[in-house]
């Protein structure tokens, strides 16, 4: 079912400003879409807005062709995953799976089918007869989501289902996640800080903060093509390097005069107004290039972070400037060492040191 806000707005009666407005979302039938942000900036209550739990001060929320602002949330045929398992205790894997269709007063058949059915999807129909204390995270994380599956609702909700969960069964539950969706072709909207979970499993994102939406879109554009220094800084790890500076005579020269770089012709027309204006120029720590040359800068290795396929250096200017450069696992650097390092010009984005939208 496709999902649409028009221009959506909270404000709490306590609160002098809007925590959130101006939101204007179109959410596809069966997309996985992650509204993803740094906590704070609105993500949960958005999704409590669309799941019906807070009220919607302005705007229209849609479902499929219907205004659903005041639907109770039973009515909008929703199910939702909380970030704590929120399971009974006292009942058992089938009877916690079972419980909104015993509700319901679902025929027994049609339940034990649902609930057979979805255990099997999940990998735990040998567990159905277990309390949530006898099973691991991970597995009661499964119950919780096989509780909303059963409901075969049009939507699911999730707010951040994997928090809870450790490294390795937090990677383990993404692919699942994904698989999981494919098979049901369920409209999800799925809410996280965590910009691995967005970046692997979305087929669209939205990029909030202090709420407002940064960036629509899919999850490579946000790492090639950010539309502001906020979404540049917040997807990617390392974080991208931003280094200030004007054009001047079509080439890009840092504040402290060690970085000289000519663009690329795309981005010289870009640039055609900014000629000795202050902006901003991101790049990526994997877009450095070693080796001497006349637009290479020198630079001395302070810190190294090993990742095992790769290598981080933390190296500095002579102005004292930092940045972060990665490079293959392989490749030998020692602390102290200087090196000469240049920047990929088919990589570069640039900045408004003003606005801090994109040049585009």
């Amino acid at each position: 079912m496709k999902v649409i806000l028009n221009n959506i707005g909270k404000k709490y009666e306590s609160r002098e400003e809007f925590t959130l407005r101006n939101i204007n979302l179109e959410i596809e039938d069966k997309d996985f879409c992650v509204i993803l942000g740094p906590s704070g900036c609105g993500k949960t209550t958005l999704l409590r807005m669309i799941a019906g739990l807070n009220s919607i001060t302005e705007g229209d929320l849609i479902f499929g062709t219907k205004r659903v602002n005041k639907l109770a949330s039973k009515d909008r045929d929703i199910a939702m995953v909380f970030q704590s398992y929120a399971l009974y205790p006292h009942m058992t894997v089938y009877e916690n799976m079972a419980f909104s269709l015993s509700m319901r007063k679902e025929r027994k058949d049609i339940i034990q089918e649902r609930v057979t059915e979805t255990a099997k999807l999940l990998q735990i129909e040998d567990y159905l007869h277990c309390k949530p204390s006898d099973i691991s995270g991970g597995q009661r994380q499964r119950v919780a989501l096989g509780r909303a599956i059963v409901r075969k609702s049009k939507v699911f909700l999730m707010d951040e289902p994997l928090s809870n969960l450790d490294a390795k069964l937090r990677e383990h539950m993404r692919v699942e996640l994904v698989r999981i969706h494919k098979q049901l072709e369920t409209t999800t909207i799925y809410v996280t800080h965590d910009q691995v979970e967005a970046m692997t499993m979305a087929t669209k994102i939205v990029l909030m903060n202090d709420g407002k939406v940064q960036q629509v879109g899919k999850p490579y554009e946000f790492y090639n093509k950010p539309e502001n220094m906020f979404v540049a800084k917040f997807i990617g790890s390392p974080t991208i390097n931003m280094i200030k500076g004007k054009i001047i005579n079509n080439k890009f020269t840092s504040d402290d005069g060690l970085i000289n770089i000519t663009p690329n012709e795309a981005d010289i027309k870009a640039l055609i107004n900014y000629n000795n204006k202050d902006i901003y120029l991101g790049i990526r720590s994997e877009r450095f290039i070693s080796g001497k040359n006349a637009e290479h800068f020198e630079s001395v290795v302070d810190i190294i972070e090993v990742l095992g396929k790769d290598k981080t250096l933390f190296v500095k200017l002579k102005s004292g400037k930092d940045l972060l450069i990665t490079v293959p696992g392989h490749f030998n650097y020692e602390i102290g060492e200087s090196h000469m390092f240049g920047l990929d010009s088919e990589a570069l984005h640039f900045f408004d040191a003003e606005t801090q939208q994109r040049i585009n």
